[in-house]
């Protein structure tokens, strides 16, 4: 792959990463409204499938897309980056989050950075480089200011929400590990339907029959749809297009841009304060990930004077 197309993967994962943030803020929008987390949960993973579903019939019909035509060994992969990934992610991130503070849990949840790195230098043993411990370090840091962590006191943070938090950052980094291993030449938008179909069908099955009580009101539709778009469909076709070209440990970093986006998104949208030391934390993690694409832009450059 040229360095062009590698950096436009870069790009599309960022994309998906910020689409990613700017699900917190209308998350809260929608359980203000009075949604509980089970009725939103179940509305987005629904509408994200079906979503995905439509899109995929209709790149079918242009020809934009190929048939779903995958092998067994492929098929499972989906299901399980599906499964394991993307839904038990959700449930227990949302779990940990009527446990713990929600600055301690984004902290603990971060931690898959660095646990996608370690996943990928085992299997590919080979000992990070030199600019992804910097952007590591950077990205570290700057979750911990953005959060605001050193300004609170988390010594008596529920145990149990704890283990929930790091179970989630375990799951999502398995998410960036197990998308690196799938075919390159897959189509996104294919893979995407796949996951999201076998997500779906483990959230309606945990959170059955209380995802269906909402009383045929129309809002909640809505509200499915909106976070369907921004939390399932869009990024899983960014991510799924992105992370098998730029590499699972790489495609981690990226991911941090998530945190930045959530917060300037809460800022915009739910008017929640943003302080100085907050803003020096989104800084340290742009500059992470700048110093991620750094490392792309240094393995294109030797790629073509090889």
């Amino acid at each position: 792959m040229n360095g062009k197309n590698k950096m436009f993967a870069v790009f599309i994962v960022l994309l998906g990463a910020v689409s990613y943030g700017i699900v917190s803020p209308v998350f809260k929008l929608a359980a203000a409204s009075g949604w509980n987390a089970e009725h939103l949960t179940f509305q987005q993973v629904a509408s994200g499938t079906a979503l995905l579903w439509l899109t995929f019939g209709i790149a079918r019909l242009l020809g934009v897309s190929g048939a779903l035509r995958l092998s067994w060994r492929e098929l499972l992969r989906l299901v399980i980056i599906g499964i394991v990934g993307v839904s038990l992610t959700t449930i227990f991130l949302n779990r940990a989050l009527t446990l713990l503070d929600a600055s301690l849990a984004i902290v603990l949840l971060f931690q898959f950075t660095w646990i996608t790195i370690l996943l990928e230098s085992i299997r590919t043993r080979r000992w990070p480089g030199r600019f992804e411990w910097i952007a590591v370090l950077l990205t570290a840091a700057g979750t911990i200011l953005a959060v605001g962590l050193l300004e609170q006191d988390f010594g008596r943070a529920d145990r149990l929400g704890i283990l929930l938090a790091l179970l989630a950052a375990v799951s999502y980094a398995s998410f960036f590990f197990l998308s690196d291993i799938l075919p390159v030449d897959t189509d996104p938008i294919a893979k995407s339907t796949v996951m999201a179909t076998a997500s779906f069908v483990l959230v309606t099955i945990i959170h059955k029959p209380t995802a269906f009580e909402w009383n045929g009101s129309a809002p909640i539709f809505g509200w499915g749809l909106l976070l369907g778009f921004l939390g399932t469909a869009f990024p899983f076709i960014c991510f799924n297009y992105g992370i098998p070209k730029v590499g699972g440990g790489l495609a981690a970093l990226l991911g941090a841009m998530e945190l930045p986006a959530a917060m300037v998104a809460a800022f915009l949208i739910l008017g929640e304060p943003l302080s100085w030391l907050q803003g020096v934390g989104i800084a340290l993690i742009l500059a992470g990930i700048m110093a991620a694409q750094q490392k792309t832009a240094q393995t294109a450059e030797s790629r073509q004077g090889g």
